[in-house]
């Protein structure tokens, strides 16, 4: 029975790593590296025995193919993260949610346009009353709209004035950015409006919503939500179970 089953897993090991090569279109190159025997051991019908099993298993089990593409997908980004995962973990001054010192962070790519983002606001409130040590990164990434610009820029402001949660919060609630929903945001949270206005023309915010951008292509990122943490990169409106798996992934690792 368990070397059945040990047969069983390498089947599914080789037809994973067949699925992975054709995927990336490097088929010839890659199977010549995986299945060939350095010393000679496998003979030519040896290796044409294993790419036919290969072969037939992919064909009765086509649902690897996007599951290896997948899981290439996250290997490769996970290698760009790793270049950049003290910029991407370093929030503007302010712009956190959740515990400002937590040990684990979790980043997120938001749009004050995006209908998705707007939903996930709920689920960031109870990953945070779940997971105490939870540090909520929000990296401002508007590019839905002029108008999400503009709530960007009030946004960082707010974080400046120590009110990023209480603005985030009510610009969410108010609907689509606009000029008016903007300043009814800013006023329930009760900035400054002067000041905040000074502030989102300022160099360093400008900066801040550029190197978010980058940031966001060198992750793959290309659209929001879009959320980083321990090494795991998300896309979408994932719910909470998503998230909460991978932060306590985190937590683990």
């Amino acid at each position: 029975m368990q070397e059945r089953a040990n047969g069983a897993g390498k089947t599914r090991f080789i037809a994973l790593a067949a699925g992975l090569v054709l995927i990336a279109g490097i088929a010839g190159w890659f199977a010549e590296r995986l299945l060939s025997d350095p010393a000679g051991a496998l003979s030519s019908s040896d290796r044409r025995a294993i790419e036919t099993i290969v072969r037939d298993y992919i064909l009765a089990n086509p649902e690897i193919i996007p599951e290896a593409m997948e899981n290439l997908h996250q290997r490769e980004n996970a290698k760009q993260l790793a270049s950049i995962r003290d910029d991407v973990e370093a929030p503007f001054p302010g712009a956190v949610l959740g515990n400002p010192n937590g040990s684990v962070t979790l980043v997120e790519f938001t749009d004050f346009a995006c209908g998705y983002c707007r939903k996930s606001v709920d689920d960031i409130a109870e990953l945070i009353k779940r997971h105490p040590q939870l540090r909520v990164v929000v990296r401002e990434l508007p590019i839905l709209s002029p108008h999400s610009v503009d709530a960007a820029r009030m946004a960082l402001a707010a974080a400046e004035q120590g009110k990023y949660a209480a603005f985030h919060d009510a610009m969410f609630a108010a609907g689509q950015p606009g000029p008016e929903t903007i300043e009814a945001a800013a006023l329930q949270a009760g900035l400054d409006l002067a000041k905040a206005r000074k502030a989102g023309e300022s160099p360093r915010i400008q900066k801040e919503l550029d190197d978010n951008l980058a940031m966001a292509r060198q992750l793959g990122f290309n659209g929001t939500p879009s959320w980083v943490v321990g090494d795991q990169l998300i896309s979408g409106a994932v719910g909470v179970d998503r998230l909460a798996e991978a932060i306590e992934a985190a937590e683990q690792g």
